[in-house]
């Protein structure tokens, strides 16, 4: 029913008639009944709009503005005519506009659901119950009954509400339950809807699981009262096993009963609140799952309508919550899997700090695709990437997973982000013709500055200088992995010695009531005005490994709180990247060319003996001159020049041998009477780890030895990986 438009004209004192309201009078020209053609059939509106004017209660419809549409004779009778004529606004008709009605109005229409409340008319002081319907196409439907001789009393305490209206709170339960998702939401629906129309102020609701009862949620009730019930054996609590036990509800008015019935539970009443219980079993397909216990602070009388009511309550609460039980399980261990391949803590690296933060979509029963992570690669570069697999789901939830071992398994070996996600997109293709991810994948080089990243699908990185200046790259996006063709297009951005790279996917900066143009804006004056005022970069002398990680947590919780804070309230998942980078210092790094003939390994030692002596990593001499040794040897035999050594210390030593050519060392097995083939036996025993990495002229073979001195490791608290970011 349309409350603007389907009543037409007939808002008059005469709705009943015609639908232009002339009803039974004569038509121009003054002709009698005798002379009019047959009347045709009544339209489908005109019939609802006759049986509307027929109703014994009151019925009007206003539209979007609130102006009266529609009224029928009971309305016309009880407002009188004209005040309710069309056109005219609600708030004027003063045998109405009573205080909370314009505020009920708003409510309803906002909720999008029907609302029943009682209001007294100012003019006579009588009651009249309304219910507020919205209508799809706008306004509302309004419908009011006079119950000023139907509301008894006795010693000023309610007996009950009218059936219309106990009908009515049944009905908006089983609309909320139905609505209902998880357990808290069946909880909250049974506080909202059923506490205030029988007068209770207290609410436990109790799952049995493993012959113990478990509190799912309350109202009313201190986190000291519910641990002395929660996990309690139920044989030890003696009421809710008899309401269990013989399937029906217990009904108690008093403590004195109660204590009565069950003195070992004394206990219990002495510190609860409550004066009066109804202990209600949850039944589902004849099996006991719990019960739901509705309390009152004073005690009182159970009428039979209270009874009946709250008979018929349980068996809905039950089927609600039993449904809401699956989808907890099932929503806990998709969300477990999704925590499981996600990283658990991020490493904290010699150019790269970094905090996380994951949170899941607030609303709805699946998981997202949302995922980051940061990789060392050789040389103290580190990669970064995040992204999104579209959908919602365990098979998203998966797919992500798959990606992130992908990309972990194509950055360790080196790749250019543009190379990594042209195979990164064939993966997603091979998966099927609906599947698509958003991805931006970085590597930051602390000895160049320069950050190189490419983009399928996804929102740039925001640069933030230590001035608080952000930076948003102005660059083409390719479009999602399984959608893309190569090539992908590779941006760089020049750091200063630090800053802040910071990644997120759009459900950070996208809400229901902004774009994401708006949420970028937004995320840009957080990020500017946090670093501005807080002095967010170390001061000079304390910058190194791991020092800002608890400003780098303070930061992303700020900067979600921010764009996010009602994230309950939204319908994708969103993951957010922050990375303090800093530059590795020149003094730190050394490097020279060598000559391509059998001199290179002799001026490659000499060389590695000066830099080693500079840096006070004497201990470190011996090992080195063998490893480069080795690989510039092999460079002389097996490929060619130009040859450059560099030599670079931070965590560990760093040994680098830069060649022109693409051949792939490998270690083989070698046999008691071959003459060669032990070069890389002897590199690989000597080096913590070692490794190829391909250059667009050629390669560098790269070897790394832990320092012999403590104070260049990590501090103890920083040795571990960062926080959790899940």
């Amino acid at each position: 029913m349309a409350a603007g438009g389907a009543a037409g004209g007939a808002g008059d004192r005469y709705p009943a008639g015609e639908p232009d309201g002339s009803g039974d009078r004569d038509r121009p020209g003054g002709r009698d009944d005798t002379a009019r053609p047959a009347r045709r059939p009544a339209a489908p509106r005109e019939t609802v709009l006759r049986t509307l004017s027929d109703m014994s209660e009151g019925f009007l419809t206003v539209d979007e503005a609130w102006r009266i549409s529609f009224a029928n004779r009971e309305a016309v009778r009880l407002l009188g005519a004209e005040p309710v004529r069309p056109g005219r606004s609600l708030w004027q008709v003063a045998a109405i506009a009573a205080p909370g009605l314009e505020g009920q109005c708003r409510r309803a229409t906002a909720e999008g659901r029907p609302i029943g409340f009682d209001l007294t008319r100012p003019l006579d002081g009588r009651l009249y119950f309304l219910r507020l319907v919205p209508v799809p196409e706008g306004g509302l439907g309004i419908s009011f009954v006079d119950v000023t001789d139907h509301r008894p009393r006795e010693d000023g305490q309610p007996l009950g509400e009218p059936a219309r209206e106990r009908a009515a709170r049944m009905a908006e339960l089983t609309t909320a339950l139905a609505e209902a998702v998880t357990s808290k939401d069946v909880v909250r629906a049974v506080a909202e809807h059923v506490l205030p129309p029988v007068a209770a102020d207290g609410l436990v609701v109790e799952t049995l699981e493993g012959g113990r009862i478990r509190v799912v949620d309350s109202v009313g009730y201190t986190r000291d009262f519910l641990r002395r019930i929660d996990g309690v054996p139920l044989t030890e609590h003696t009421a809710v096993a008899d309401v269990l036990r013989n399937r029906t509800p217990l009904f108690v008015g008093s403590a004195a009963e109660f204590e009565k019935l069950y003195p070992r539970l004394k206990y219990l009443s002495d510190n609860s609140p409550s004066r009066a219980w109804a202990f209600l079993p949850l039944i589902v397909s004849g099996r006991a799952t719990g019960s739901c216990v509705i309390s009152f602070s004073e005690p009182r009388t159970f009428s039979e309508d209270d009874r009946t009511l709250l008979t018929a309550l349980s068996s809905l609460v039950a089927q609600a919550l039993e449904r809401a039980r699956l989808f907890d399980v099932e929503h806990t261990r998709a969300q477990g899997l999704q925590r499981g391949l996600l990283p658990r803590t991020l490493p904290s690296l010699p150019a790269v700090t970094a905090a996380a933060r994951y949170l899941p979509a607030g609303r709805g029963d699946e998981v997202g695709g949302d995922w980051y992570d940061v990789i060392p690669l050789s040389a103290d570069r580190v990669a970064m990437v995040i992204g999104d697999v579209m959908g919602h789901g365990i098979t998203e939830a998966a797919t992500m997973g798959r990606l992130r071992t992908a990309v972990r398994t194509l950055a360790d070996l080196d790749m250019d982000p543009d190379e990594l996600l042209t195979h990164l997109s064939e993966i997603v293709g091979d998966l099927g013709y609906d599947y698509y991810a958003t991805c931006l994948y970085a590597v930051f080089d602390p000895v160049t500055r320069i950050c190189s990243y490419a983009l399928a699908g996804h929102l740039p990185p925001l640069l933030v200088h230590p001035d608080g200046t952000v930076h948003t790259p102005d660059v083409d996006i390719n479009p999602p992995l399984g959608a893309a063709d190569p090539p992908f297009d590779v941006h760089e951005l020049r750091l200063p010695e630090e800053a802040l790279l910071v990644f997120c996917t759009d459900g950070l900066v996208e809400s229901p009531d902004r774009d994401a143009d708006q949420g970028l804006t937004l995320l840009r004056q957080t990020l500017g005005t946090a670093v501005t005022r807080s002095g967010y970069f170390d001061p000079p002398g304390t910058t190194g490994p791991g020092a800002g990680t608890a400003r780098l947590e303070e930061l992303c919780d700020l900067v979600v709180s921010t764009l996010l804070p009602d994230h309950a309230a939204t319908n994708d998942d969103a993951a957010l990247l922050i990375a303090h980078t800093r530059c590795t210092p020149t003094d730190d790094v050394a490097s020279c060319s060598l000559p391509e003939d059998p001199r290179a390994a002799g001026q490659a030692r000499e060389y590695v003996r000066s830099q080693l002596d500079v840096w006070g990593l004497d201990d470190l001499v011996m090992s080195t001159e063998l490893l480069v040794s080795e690989l510039i040897g092999n460079v002389v035999r097996h490929a060619g020049g130009p040859i450059r050594l560099r030599l670079m210390r931070s965590r560990s030593l760093i040994c680098e041998v830069y060649d022109g050519s693409l051949t792939t060392p490998r270690i083989r097995r070698v046999g008691q009477t071959d003459e060669g083939g032990r070069g890389l036996h002897l590199v690989a025993a000597l080096s913590r780890r070692w490794g190829t990495r391909y250059l667009a002229d050629g390669k560098c073979i790269w070897t790394e030895q832990d320092l012999p001195h403590a104070e260049r490791e990590l501090p103890h608290e920083d040795s571990r990986d960062g926080p959790d970011g899940v």
